[in-house]
This record gives C-alpha cells, structure tokens and sequence, in this order.
C-alpha cells in the first residue's frame, strides 16, 4: 500500500505543479504546454490508482513477480506502435510541405505554415518515428544478446511514455510558434530539460542490462547503441545550454553567440545525424541483417574497425555545414578533410553488411523483408559517398544552401533509416506479437517497390533543382550582373518540386500499407496468398537465461 501511496503522491505532486505553472503563465504557450503536463500527471495518478491490486496489497504481496524466464517485451511492442504512429504523422507532414512549397497558397497562417509545419515535420521523423525504433529495438536486441531481462523495468516504462510526452510538448510547441530556431534543437528550454532526465534513464536501463548480462561477450550491435546514447546526451546537453527569461515562460537565450554558437549548433547538427541517424541505426542493421539472412556477420573484426573510425571520425566532420562563413578557414578545411575520411569507414560497415549475404543472396529475390535490408545498405553507401563529396569547398560552392542539400539529406534519410526501420519492424512484429508470420509478405513487396520510386523520384528532382539552383545563382552576364533573380530561379525548379511531392506520396503510400500490414498481423489474421520465404524462428530459444537452483 506504501507504494503505491507513494506513486499517487508523485503524481498528485507534478499535477499540483503543472496547474500552477499555467497558473503562473508568463505567456499562453507555455501555459498550454503546462496544461498538457497536468493532463499528463492526471493520467498517470488515475492508472496508479485506478491498477493496483488492493485484494493482493491487502494479502501483503506488492506486486506478482515477473517471469524471469521470459523477457521484458512490453515497452518494446509499445515502441513498435508508436514508430508507426508517428512515422505517419512525420511522412504526412512531410508531403504537406513538400505541396506548400509547390502550391504556396496551402500554407495557412499561423499555425500550418511552412515555417511552423516544417520543423515538426523534420521532429517527427527524427525524433518520434527514428527515436521510438532505436529505443524500441535497442531493448529487443540489448536483452537478447545479453540473454537477460531489462535491468530497471520501471524506469523502462518511464523511457517510453516520458519520451512520448516529449515529442507531444515539442510538436505542439512548433506549432504554436515555440521554438530556439536551431535546426534539430528546436525545442525550448523547459521541453530540453524534460527530455534529459528521460535520455538519461534511457541509459541507465541500457547500461544496466549490459551490467546484468547472462553472455560474457558484448554483442557490437550494443556498441553501436551505447555510442548513439552517450553522444546524443552530449550534444545535448551542450547544444542546448539556454538562460531562460522566465522560470515560467518559454522563451530562453542560448548560451553561444555569434560563429561560436554556429559552430556548436553544428557540431551537433551534423553529429545528431552521425551518432542519432548513423550508429544507432548501424546497431539495428548488425542485429537484423544477421537474424533475418541467417547467416553471421561477415567480418566481426571489420564491424569493430568500423566502430571505432566511426565515432572517432564522425565528431570532428561538423565544420563542412559552415563553408565560406566567419568559421575560421582552417576549421573549414578540418571539417572537409575529416569527412572526406569518413567514406572509408562508412564503406567498411556497408560491405560488412551486405557481404554477410554472402551464399545466401537468392533470399533477396524471395525474401522483400531481405530486399529492404539490401536497400537500405545501397543507400546508405551512396549517401556516406555523396555526403563526403559535398563537404569539399569547390563543390559545397556549388551545392550548399541548395535543393541538392535536402535530396542528398532525404536518400539517406528514407532509403537508409526509414528502409532498416521498416525492415526491422517488419522482423519484431509477428515475433513480439506471437504470430507465425505477417499478414503478407507479398504487402511488404508492395511497400519496398513504392517506397523505392518514391526515394527514386525525390532524390533525382532534388539533385536537378539543386544543381539548376547553384548554376543559376552564380551565373553573371557580360556586364559583371547576376543574370538570373531568385524569382526566376523558383519558377525554374517549380516542375522539380511537383516531382518531390509526388514522390513523398509514393513513399506515404508505402508507409500505409505497412501501417495496415502491421495492424492486422497484431490482431492475429493472415491473407491467404502464395507463400514467400520467411526467416526460421524458435521461441524456445528466445529467452534470457536462468540460473537453476542447486537441489
């Protein structure tokens, strides 16, 4: 009973808090936010009460023990639900804008704008869809490879719903106008801290399973992980060291100004994409790529080589977003030569990949869950190519502050992340759930195929309009003018960004029939169709191991 008088004053505690805090509203917005803190609080107190076994509390047994034959798997189908949920929201928000930048008078004021819909958009990919997989898998396979349950399963709860509650404080705010206006950084001070005290939980569940491992090896795929946990928190943390104006306002003033506050926001810009967007989804293809081709990692060395160029590499190449700036020259040109160095390795973790298919590619044409695997790693090789490749001076000059920017941005972003996601989600789905296989496979077919031409149509008319753009813009007549206006350089790659917008449908399209597919594999049904292959699977081997009891 103690414990849960306990929990029930923590609740009633925030909620008193938060309604006092909107009480005190130095502006609306944040009193709004304060409001869905409380509603949040509110909810959390109603399920402490309204759950606890009073018949068992009064017998003076607390809680039923856990299984400890089984692993801890709730969070993790939660995780699943939520990826898809967001990963919705993200693409929908994203053709949104893709048709306001074609057609400009979709954008409604003030609060479906471009300027406010684009950020959430780029939140809700980011952060809800990617950060829910990465958190979602890394319990799945951090239990797995350690052959143990997770190590704090309260605070695991606390991860997830604390991380949900971020991204609603976050998207709302963005809509209302709340926002540091610092690209992935955009949320305010107060959503900052919230999200700190949830990351670091976050790392304490993780660390503390690894701790409680059952295997003496760590697996590299929790490597990965682990790197994406900690620098994320550091980048954080540093990034987003604000002085707020009011204890109860949402506006704030960053610590860094000037080219020093440039160079931090990049320094985790560009890494949020390295260590968030790149390792933590590199731990997802050294576990799932394994498990799905049924075949071990092609190179355990070389995935070890590659993390450790990875990470080392990685943190230094945030420069190349400030060419022909105030930056410093030769911190320019440290940026460039650090990622130029950076193919290297990223090359050395795509053909550990897909070299791992080794004897066993006749599965790419049978298995499409294997075939987005493969995809995934094509675009990952090509987008840690291209990346490099803009990153020198001569043709950043060219690109930067261009359309190739956002279709070199997005072929990584859909074909890599969103394909290993989609892929991964399609391999825990049946096997959190207990069923004997998806829905359909033959969907999964119907997704990769739309979700490949749409990244095909998206990515070519984004490097067309980037390259017209640049050309355009740096074109001088005889008399030493520029000869083209900004004007018409827009109506130039106006066909361009009807194209992209068709794309996004395509790719949106994809993400719904997964969305049914997964659905209707959760509620148990199976189409009846012509049987493709699908991975082997033993749920009697799928548990942590127990010690037995000596007799």
């Amino acid at each position: 009973m103690e414990t849960v008088l306990a929990r029930a004053g923590w609740w009633s505690a925030a909620l008193l808090i938060a309604v006092m805090a909107a009480a005190a509203a130095a502006d609306s917005s944040f009193a709004v936010h304060m409001a869905i803190v409380a509603v949040a609080a509110g909810i959390g107190l109603w399920v402490s009460v309204s759950r606890a076994d009073y018949g068992a509390i009064a017998r003076g047994i607390i809680r039923a023990p856990a299984d400890q034959g089984k692993y801890d798997d709730d969070p993790i189908r939660w995780g699943m639900i939520a990826t898809m949920f967001w990963g919705m929201a993200g693409f929908l928000a994203g053709l949104f804008i893709a048709l306001q930048l074609a057609y400009p008078q979709l954008n409604f004021e003030p609060y479906l704008n471009f300027g406010r819909v684009r950020p959430l958009h780029t939140s809700a990919v980011i952060f809800a869809f990617g950060g829910n997989a990465l958190i979602a898998t890394s319990f799945y396979v951090v239990q797995r490879t350690c052959r143990a349950r997770l190590a704090f399963p309260g605070l695991a709860r606390f991860v997830f719903w604390g991380y949900q509650l971020f991204i609603v404080l976050a998207a709302t705010g963005y809509l209302m106008g709340v926002t540091q206006s610092k690209e992935y950084a955009e949320p305010e001070w107060y959503v900052d801290w919230w999200l700190t005290i949830v990351w670091v939980a976050y790392l304490a569940v993780f660390v503390g399973t690894i701790v409680k491992r059952s295997e003496p090896h760590i697996y590299v795929a929790n490597w990965f992980y682990l790197a994406f946990i900690l620098t994320v928190a550091m980048l954080h943390v540093v990034n987003n060291i604000d002085i707020p104006v009011s204890f109860v306002g949402s506006k704030s003033y960053p610590l860094f100004s000037g080219v020093q506050g440039a160079l931090v926001q990049w320094w985790y810009g560009h890494n949020a994409v390295g260590f968030f967007l790149t390792a933590g989804f590199l731990a997802m293809m050294y576990y799932f790529v394994p498990k799905q081709a049924e075949r071990p990692i092609y190179s355990y060395r070389l995935s070890i080589i590659h993390f450790w160029a990875l990470i080392f590499l990685y943190i230094w190449a945030g420069p190349h977003h400030l060419h022909y700036t105030a930056l410093p020259d030769w911190a320019q040109t440290l940026g460039m030569v650090f990622s130029v160095m950076l193919w290297m390795p990223s090359w050395g973790g795509m053909i550990n990949g897909l070299m791992t298919l080794n004897g066993a590619w006749d599965k790419v044409r049978t298995d499409p869950i294997i075939r987005m695997m493969v995809m995934a790693l094509a675009f990952y090789g090509m987008s840690t190519f291209e990346g490099p490749m803009m990153s020198v001076k001569s043709v950043n000059s060219l690109s930067h502050y261009t359309d190739w920017t956002i279709g070199h941005v997005h072929s990584g972003a859909l074909g890599w992340n969103g394909m290993i996601t989609f892929a991964s989600v399609y391999y825990l789905v049946p096997r959190l759930w207990h069923r004997e296989r998806l829905y359909s496979l033959r969907w999964v077919n119907w997704h990769f195929w739309l979700a490949t031409l749409g990244i095909v149509f998206y990515a070519a008319s984004m490097w067309v309009a980037g390259i017209t753009e640049g050309l355009m813009w740096r074109e001088y007549g005889a008399d030493g003018y520029l000869v083209n206006s900004f004007a018409e350089v827009v109506a130039a790659v106006h066909p361009m960004y009807v194209l992209r917008a068709f794309g996004g449908l395509l790719y949106l399209s994809g993400a719904t029939i997964m969305t049914a597919n997964v659905w209707l594999t959760i509620l148990g049904r199976q189409r009846q169709e012509a049987p493709l292959r699908q991975a082997a699977y033993d749920a009697t081997a799928d548990r942590p191991l127990v010690a037995v009891p000596a007799e």
